[in-house]
């Protein structure tokens, strides 16, 4: 008799995930700047790599794990995996300071990781700054924290366990910001530095999770900050969402995901075309041609100046639509109005038939 349906399906989900890591990691080594004896030693053959020993070249993946439902599923995932692909494995849980006892609470989920079979396992603690609200800050915190400890270990990923439910919340939130398309686009399955982070659970409902860890009996710990309604995703994952399916019915969930991934497609296209477009409105000294850039369509003009603000210094997630618009009036409402100031100490001003960005 196999695992229970929902075991099976984070098993899978996890599977298939090592397998692109395994990949890639293949591919580096086989790179010039690899000698072949390394790549032999550090990729097992093909028909061997299931019974094939871990070896200190195997690549690591971590996976992130705060004790909750998702992510101790991960964890127990990547664990029962891991060593069937001859891919070391191991955990970090980040400890944000934020409650009473929450030290002992990343000391004990640091502990469930290490009795999971999880090897190297780590328990960080980080300092939450207020910059952008304590749901931002807390998110910038953990995710500096985990950045240094692949950096640390030489991770070639780490897991996260983001669920379906938490991609429809992501793009839910978008939409009330008045966000563009790539807010709509929630999480991307790939994302980081080279590729650093996964989220396998993207397709998976939270509920297969949770009933992974209960067929499993894995102790997972409810985040009371989940169910504060204090914080907006709290709120929305409690009344927003069980609103929006009491009126248009069950499938809610599905559909956001769904758009999320069309959304993601559509973006990623514009992006490739707003790259390319950015070198062409430039004149032979780099600055941006007003006369050009009104020629773009919107969505890729928008794009070019969002760019261009970024390479000035200023900070991406403090760059908003808002602010992109009244740099888009200098290209398509001149009337001679003044700079325009944007976060980081960035201003953009229309000088001579020319758009200028840069920092103050």
């Amino acid at each position: 008799m196999g695992p229970h349906p929902a075991v099976a399906a984070i098993r899978l989900a996890v599977r298939r995930v090592l397998h692109d890591v395994l990949t890639e990691h293949s591919e580096r080594l086989a790179r010039p700047s690899h000698t072949a004896a390394t790549a032999r030693a550090a990729t097992p053959h093909p028909r061997t790599a299931l019974s094939a020993p871990v070896t200190a070249t195997a690549p690591l993946v971590l996976v992130a794990c705060s004790g909750g439902a998702d992510s101790m599923a991960l964890a127990s995932a990547l664990a029962f995996e891991a060593p069937k692909l001859s891919v070391r494995a191991g955990g970090i849980t980040v400890d944000h300071g934020l409650q009473e006892g929450s030290d002992l609470r990343a000391t004990e989920v640091a502990a469930r990781m290490t009795a999971l079979g999880l090897d190297p396992v780590e328990a960080v603690t980080v300092r939450v700054g207020r910059d952008g609200g304590p749901e931002a800050a807390a998110r910038d915190a953990r995710y500096a924290a985990l950045d240094a400890a692949a950096e640390r270990h030489g991770a070639s990923a780490v897991l996260l366990g983001h669920t379906r439910d938490d991609q429809a919340e992501t793009v839910l939130l978008g939409l009330a910001r008045g966000s563009g398309i790539r807010s709509l686009s929630g999480m991307a399955a790939v994302s980081g530095a080279s590729g650093r982070y996964r989220r396998p659970f993207l397709q998976l409902d939270r509920q297969t999770a949770r009933k992974a860890c209960l067929v499993q009996a894995l102790p997972v710990w409810e985040d009371p900050h989940n169910a504060d309604p204090a914080y907006t995703r709290s709120r929305l994952r409690h009344e927003g969402l069980p609103a929006l399916e009491k009126a248009l019915g069950k499938g809610v969930v599905e559909a956001l995901a769904r758009t999320a991934q069309l959304s993601r497609d559509d973006a990623d296209a514009l992006d490739t075309w707003a790259a390319d477009a950015d070198t062409a409105v430039r004149d032979e000294s780099g600055e941006l041609d007003c006369a050009k850039l009104y020629t773009l369509p919107p969505a890729v003009r928008r794009r070019v100046l969002r760019r261009a603000a970024i390479q000035a210094g200023a900070p991406a997630g403090s760059l908003f639509a808002r602010h992109v618009e009244e740099v888009d009036r200098l290209i398509t409402g001149w009337r001679g109005q003044g700079a325009i100031n944007l976060p980081g100490r960035v201003e953009a001003r229309r000088q001579s038939g020319r758009l200028v960005i840069r920092q103050g």
